[in-house]
């Protein structure tokens, strides 16, 4: 059974918390704390969880985020909580990220009337060198150049977006483009699963290859039609503690690989911040 509507802004003010909780002294957002590889801060989730705590009105802890990312060394998709350089092997080259960060900046400052304090010129001469380089995909799976990626970059620097370069692969990553305000390239309906969640790709096999809460949130973010029974699934895969987890097992897409996973790093990620931002984001909207 679905979650009423009235429970629903209970989930958000929850998110709200959870984020809060995730946030570390230095400003930046853990991606899950509860998830050994995901303690790190990724740009691509801290701009999207940025934006929706600037939309809630949560002005700090926004503005503590920008601060944390001002005060980097390098231009890596990821940082240790205390700003320090990821030694690991997890991929380091994305841009996504760095377009998302201006992008959730310009909008906060706008939202919020203020002026920005924030050194975005390095950046932005960073993102216009590389922005037709390839790079690895928002899964950190591929490298090549993306369409999200590409929507990431022209959305930070507020200029036209080129796909002539772009792969053509269907990937639930191309749902940012109507949520930056951009053209979906093609329809991604093959995606939803039959109970509505949304796929990140047809064959995944990471965690048996689940729904992604935060996909299926911004799916609604993009479809006036679908918000409503988007924001319900999200809200129903809640756990009792209120947190919202990465996947949901509902309709795996290779059952056979969810428990190789699941030897490999424990339980999939929950409370993941992105979910919850990407929720709210949803919630406050609809």
């Amino acid at each position: 059974m679905p979650p009423s509507r009235a429970a629903e802004p209970s989930l958000a003010q929850r998110s709200v918390e959870v984020i809060l909780e995730g946030q570390a002294p230095s400003g930046a957002y853990v991606a899950c704390p509860s998830f050994p590889p995901y303690r790190y801060c990724w740009l691509r989730d801290g701009s999207f969880v940025a934006d929706a705590m600037s939309r809630a009105g949560e002005r700090a802890s926004a503005e503590a985020f920008f601060d944390f990312v001002e005060r980097l060394d390098g231009f890596d998709a990821r940082y240790r909580l205390d700003g320090g350089r990821d030694e690991s092997h997890w991929p380091l080259r994305q841009h996504d990220g760095w377009g998302l960060l201006l992008w959730a900046l310009r909008g906060h400052c706008r939202r919020h009337r203020v002026a920005s304090r924030w050194d975005t010129a390095r950046i932005e001469r960073r993102l216009e060198r590389v922005r037709h380089e390839p790079c690895v995909d928002w899964w950190e799976e591929r490298e090549g150049i993306h369409a999200a990626t590409l929507a990431c970059i022209a959305a930070g620097l507020e200029d036209a977006l080129d796909l002539s370069a772009a792969e053509q692969r269907l990937d639930a990553s191309l749902l940012v483009l109507p949520f930056l305000g951009f053209e979906l390239p093609r329809p991604i309906d093959e995606l939803v699963s039959p109970g509505g969640g949304v796929w990140r790709y047809p064959g995944d096999e990471y965690y048996g290859g689940g729904e992604w809460l935060l996909l299926t949130a911004l799916l609604g973010l993009c479809s006036e039609a679908r918000a409503a029974d988007c924001l319900e699934w999200v809200a129903a895969h809640a756990t009792p503690e209120g947190h919202l987890p990465e996947q949901a097992q509902d309709h795996l897409q290779v059952p056979d690989m969810y428990e190789p996973w699941v030897a490999k790093w424990g339980p999939p990620p929950s409370p993941l911040l992105w979910s919850h931002a990407m929720f709210l984001d949803l919630a406050m909207r609809h």
